[in-house]
């Protein structure tokens, strides 16, 4: 939890918040909205305190009023920045990507799938009709995967470690596995092989980017070797292929696992400082 607010002063330190481009959603996302991804049942339970010890091992936080909040603002975040993105082409959350979590259960750190709510709100609002996930988060997006299967509208990518967690995977739309281990230069090229065809295929009216920085080779979790400049060339050739495109760009922040939280601010920094040196360079 606390790379959120470090995430946040590091882009203080940083001077890329500023008062015209910081923006904060006015509450919880309702529970209406996350039924469009949840059971109501399971929003019940963890809103008031009930689900069973064993569900929130899986999830592994211990409840709190206080995580019931965090984790509903968190969604309503992801929405807000898919509305900016939808006006000013590019947007980036500081939090979301909570990608492990099913229709009935959290997992994995994930309690609502903020990508899976946010791809069917912007759906069922007729906000857009085709909504496209690409999730370069090191972990399958099994959860948003799940969710979404029946809905045609939205389109589920997903780059990810082959034999990284989780072990049993779902089926996205595009699942490209990956083999341990990759370097910059190996991940970019099948970035650079996989997407455009992918775009060219599913002609999405926005795009829902989780990412994940735990493709970093210093974190404890993600088992590949891609250095903070590949993760700078990843973020920005994905920015600049929706850019390039005339599609609109939200970016959730993902996962990303170090003993030292500052680090993994630091890297999950690497997106936004990223993403506002383009808005900048094509004047958006």
């Amino acid at each position: 939890m606390p790379k959120f607010r470090l995430l946040y002063e590091y882009l203080q330190c940083e001077q890329l918040i500023k008062a015209n481009n910081l923006y904060a959603p006015s509450g919880r996302c309702d529970v209406e909205t996350l039924t469009l991804a949840h059971c109501p049942h399971y929003i019940e339970q963890f809103s008031e305190g009930q689900l069973p010890l064993k569900s929130l091992k899986h999830i592994g936080f211990p409840w709190s009023e206080a995580l019931v909040d965090r984790t509903a603002t968190a969604v309503a975040g992801t929405l807000l920045t898919a509305e900016l993105a939808l006006q000013n082409r590019l947007a980036c959350h500081l939090a979301g990507g909570t990608h492990h979590a099913f229709h009935g259960h959290g997992s994995g750190f994930c309690i609502y799938n903020d990508l899976a709510v946010c791809a069917r709100q912007l759906v069922v609002s007729g906000r857009v009709n085709r909504v496209l996930i690409i999730d370069l988060d090191v972990h399958q997006g099994d959860g948003t995967a799940a969710i979404l299967a029946e809905h045609r509208e939205t389109v589920t990518c997903s780059v990810h470690g082959r034999l990284n967690y989780p072990f049993i995977k779902q089926q996205s739309d595009w699942d490209i596995e990956l083999e341990d281990g990759l370097t910059d230069s190996a991940y970019l090229n099948i970035l650079r092989f996989q997407l455009p065809t992918i775009l060219q295929a599913e002609q999405p009216d926005i795009i829902l980017y989780d990412a994940g920085c735990d493709v970093h080779g210093d974190d404890r979790l993600g088992r590949m070797k891609l250095t903070d400049n590949g993760i700078i060339q990843r973020d920005e050739y994905v920015i600049r292929l929706a850019l390039e495109q005339q599609i609109p760009i939200a970016c959730v922040i993902g996962g990303g696992y170090d003993h030292d939280h500052r680090k993994i601010a630091q890297r999950h920094g690497l997106l936004h400082k990223t993403a506002y040196r383009l808005f900048e360079e094509y004047g958006l």
